[in-house]
């Protein structure tokens, strides 16, 4: 029997039969209500089974219509919920969620993904910020972009984009003073530092002040509060507009960013597109602050 029927002329009819009216599902349905009574006619041929009973100019169910109202009350609703799944399905596909510091979201990622959105490849880049321990069961993200500062679980899978470079900086055409503006959230960074003989002999007479973030050390930079080491991504607007003179040129902190990520890159090939951009945008600006 159900090859008899379309699918179509019980929609019409649960609408009639939710609403009682056949003027209210054809406005429901942006039909005429001549289409609708056509429909429940022909629905009701086909079964042979009088669904509503037409008195006075009204519609009410018969007992047989209510059973098939129940019936398409369940289907309908799951159908509902089977398009609604699909279509959120279909969204996520088209979104790419990423964490990454703050700073370098700001200074350097987010810039950029208008240019990645021009490539057209399908999907966007949703952007969180984060930094430290990445925990993809706990967190809805698909990759993170980190630096090698802290050991990840085994399970995660790692890509090499680029080595990190860092810089010093102070305020353009300002005499130099003798406070380095440091970011606590690199707490090996100092360290580190002082192992380069050149470099220890160049900042061993700086009094050092703290920050947060590195964003907080720019600005400070900026208004001129002191010099800072800072990734040499981070700055390259500030250098192409001349509000920041390189004190050290850059040079390799010995870490490196990486692309984290819960799968395989080759299972997802949103990843490896969105991977290889990166590291061609990265070695981009590398070739820029090589030349400063």
């Amino acid at each position: 029997m159900i090859e008899r029927v379309s699918l179509n002329s019980l929609k019409f009819f649960y609408y009639v039969a939710t609403f009682e009216s056949v003027t209210i599902a054809s406005q429901k349905l942006f039909v005429t209500q001549s289409a609708v009574s056509k429909q429940l006619k022909n629905l009701e041929e086909n079964i042979d089974v009088e669904l509503f009973d037409r008195t006075n100019k009204t519609l009410k169910l018969t007992e047989n219509g209510k059973v098939l109202f129940q019936c398409c009350q369940k289907i309908f609703n799951q159908l509902d919920s089977c398009l609604v799944g699909i279509k959120q399905k279909d969204i996520e596909k088209k979104q790419l969620t990423l964490s990454c510091e703050p700073t370098f979201a700001m200074k350097w990622l987010i810039p950029r993904l208008s240019k990645f959105k021009e490539l057209n490849h399908g999907f966007d880049i949703v952007l969180l910020t984060g930094g430290g321990v990445v925990n993809f069961k706990e967190n809805p993200i698909d990759l993170a972009l980190r630096r090698d500062d802290f050991l990840w679980e085994e399970n995660i899978f790692s890509e090499k984009i680029a080595k990190e470079y860092v810089v010093m900086v102070q305020k353009f055409e300002m005499p130099l003073n003798k406070i380095l503006l440091i970011s606590s959230s690199r707490p090996n960074l100092l360290n580190h530092l002082r192992k380069n003989s050149q470099i220890k002999q160049m900042i061993k007479d700086y009094s050092i002040s703290e920050f947060e973030h590195f964003y907080l050390c720019l600005e400070a930079c900026l208004a001129g509060l002191g010099s800072t080491i800072i990734s040499a991504y981070m700055i390259e607007k500030e250098i192409e507009y001349q509000l920041l003179d390189t004190v050290i040129p850059a040079f390799s902190d010995h870490s490196a960013y990486y692309l984290l990520s819960s799968t395989s890159f080759e299972e997802d090939h949103r990843k490896m597109i969105f991977m290889e951009w990166l590291k061609q945008e990265m070695q981009g600006s590398q070739r820029k602050f090589f030349s400063y």
